[in-house]
């Protein structure tokens, strides 16, 4: 059965002339904490994507994340996607849905905007390329499937497959998908916790006879306890493969970064004992806009962000780096936007300017 070696912790091994960078979640186990997003309020705000075959989100993700915990592409698709919806996508990678979808697809997503479900936020990884990360895979094999879960919520997945003489360079409409899914997966069990790259809804199930070339399968989740429904791409090549990916961490043709500048500047709003606010104000100094930004800052020992707002962060010790919610973002040349937090611990903090970076 194909993926399996995901359940060992064996990377797959192949003769093709690219190494292959990652056997699907065979090295989830080893990602640093510092990758889980959390959310200003404490709320998921998204909840799951297909790891087995990947999702174009799930799969940039690994390939931009950094050890710092930054999005820095390297595949010169997921760079595009970047340039286009900027970073928060990457981290939000489990947040593809439609609060009002109840399942539906054709005559609701529209043509070209597939793989984002019509979701503005996404609008990068509907871009019509042939250099996505890509799992191969053999026709009419029987795989194991893999669909994260952020969040648990009961319901139905429905998986397609393109029409043959699919091509990824145009864009991708509800004519190029095959009118029925070859799998229907009612309520499938979870595995391990939500809220974890780990958690996941599993199945085994037979692919597509005779497929040859690049494909999409592609995912609807429907929710059976409310509308929200969820759409994935997962980029594919029936070529004979057992589930490995390539295209992670290839750059191909790089392209220039992300141009821009900002600056970041911290205040301290109220203070008490054993605790205090601050607000940090972060703007444009470029001449380009910009699609996001990112604010590290390290807390004097002692202390710990109790909550933050209008920005999402990831913690690892004393070290806090937050990267703009999806409202926030956009920075015309000259703009600014806020963030603000609140500390436990005493002594306060000095700094008044920040480290920022565009992206």
């Amino acid at each position: 059965m194909i993926l399996s070696t995901s359940r060992t912790g064996r990377l797959a091994s192949s003769a093709r002339t690219r190494a292959l960078f990652l056997v699907l979640v065979s090295l989830l186990a080893t990602l640093p904490a510092l990758a889980l997003v959390v959310t200003a309020g404490g709320r998921a705000e998204a909840h799951g994507t297909p790891m087995k075959p990947g999702s174009r989100t799930f799969l940039c993700w690994r390939d931009g994340l950094t050890d710092t915990g930054e999005i820095k592409p390297v595949n010169p698709a997921c760079k595009a996607a970047q340039q286009v919806s900027g970073t928060t996508p990457f981290y939000n990678w489990f947040s593809v849905l439609r609060s009002d979808g109840a399942g539906r697809t054709r005559g609701f997503v529209p043509d070209g905007e597939l793989c984002s479900g019509g979701n503005p936020n996404f609008t990068g990884f509907n871009l019509p390329r042939s250099d996505w990360p890509v799992t191969h895979l053999t026709s009419g094999a029987t795989v194991d499937f893999s669909y994260n879960a952020w969040a648990a919520h009961p319901g139905w997945f429905y998986v397609y497959i393109t029409k043959d003489g699919f091509d990824p360079t145009k864009p991708l409409t509800w004519n190029d998908i095959e009118d029925k899914p070859f799998l229907t997966i009612d309520h499938p069990p979870l595995n391990g916790t939500p809220g974890t790259v780990e958690a996941n809804y599993s199945w085994s199930g037979k692919l597509p006879d005779n497929k040859s070339g690049r494909h999409i399968v592609y995912m609807v989740w429907q929710r059976s306890d409310s509308a929200e429904t969820f759409y994935s791409c997962s980029d594919v090549v029936f070529d004979g493969g057992h589930g490995e990916v390539t295209g992670i961490h290839d750059p191909g043709n790089p392209t220039d970064p992300v141009p821009g500048t900002c600056s970041a500047t911290r205040r301290t709003t109220g203070n008490w004992s054993g605790g205090y606010q601050s607000e940090v104000t972060v703007t444009n100094t470029g001449d380009v806009p910009m699609l996001g930004w990112m604010v590290d800052f390290t807390l004097p020992g002692g202390q710990s962000v109790a909550s933050l707002w209008n920005g999402n962060a990831t913690y690892t010790g004393q070290d806090v780096m937050v990267h703009n919610a999806d409202w926030n973002g956009s920075l015309s040349p000259g703009q600014s936007t806020t963030f603000g937090y609140v500390v436990r611990g005493d002594g306060g903090d000095t700094a008044t300017t920040l480290p920022c970076q565009v992206g």
